[in-house]
Order: C-alpha cells, then sequence, then structure tokens
C-alpha cells in the first residue's frame, strides 16, 4: 500500500514538471549578424566631431602660445591621417569591386 502512495505522489510531481517544462516561454533566437551599419553611424555621427573638436582645441592652444611650427607640424599629421582614414573608408565600401576589377 505504501509503495502505491509513493508512486502516485511520484507520478503527481513528475506530471506537474512536464507541465512546466511544456509551459515554459521558448527563447529567442541570438542573432547571427552584427549591425556594422548602426556601429559606422554611431562612430561618424558621435565620435568622430569630438574627437576632430578636441584637435581645433589643441590647436588653437598651441597657436595662441606661440609655437606655430608645432602647430603646422600637428595639422599635416591629423590630415595626413584624415586622409589615411577616407582610404580606409573607401576600402570598406569599394573594396569587393577593387578585388573583382583586379582579379577578374
Amino acid at each position: 500500500m505504501m509503495l502505491m502512495e509513493i508512486g502516485q505522489a511520484l507520478w503527481g510531481s513528475a506530471t506537474h514538471a512536464v507541465d512546466a517544462i511544456a509551459l515554459a516561454p521558448t527563447p529567442t533566437p541570438e542573432p547571427k549578424t552584427i549591425n556594422t551599419d548602426g556601429i559606422l553611424n554611431f562612430f561618424t555621427t558621435k565620435i568622430v566631431p569630438i574627437l576632430l573638436a578636441v584637435l581645433g582645441v589643441i590647436f588653437i592652444g598651441r597657436a595662441s602660445k606661440g609655437e606655430v611650427s608645432r602647430v603646422l607640424t600637428s595639422s599635416a599629421i591629423a590630415i595626413i591621417g584624415l586622409a589615411f582614414v577616407a582610404g580606409a573608408a573607401s576600402l570598406f565600401f569599394f573594396g569587393d569591386s577593387l578585388v573583382s576589377l583586379i582579379f577578374k
């Protein structure tokens, strides 16, 4: 008799556990891609203007101290750096067509 009561108690607990598992919400699948357009948009609209403003403040501060040669050198380095960034951005957008053009 006791064995039958234990079996019934276990059966009732097992059915409650199965019902709880069956009614649990299924997790949504993780996104498979990274939103690179959003990341690029964030950097170009938020980060780059702040960096350029910091460079401008540094250049103005140095020019007011009379360090014109350092300002010119830093300006030239900054312009060369911007040219490299622009080249990298153009390769990012047009790199596939350049590779297909060269290795056709």
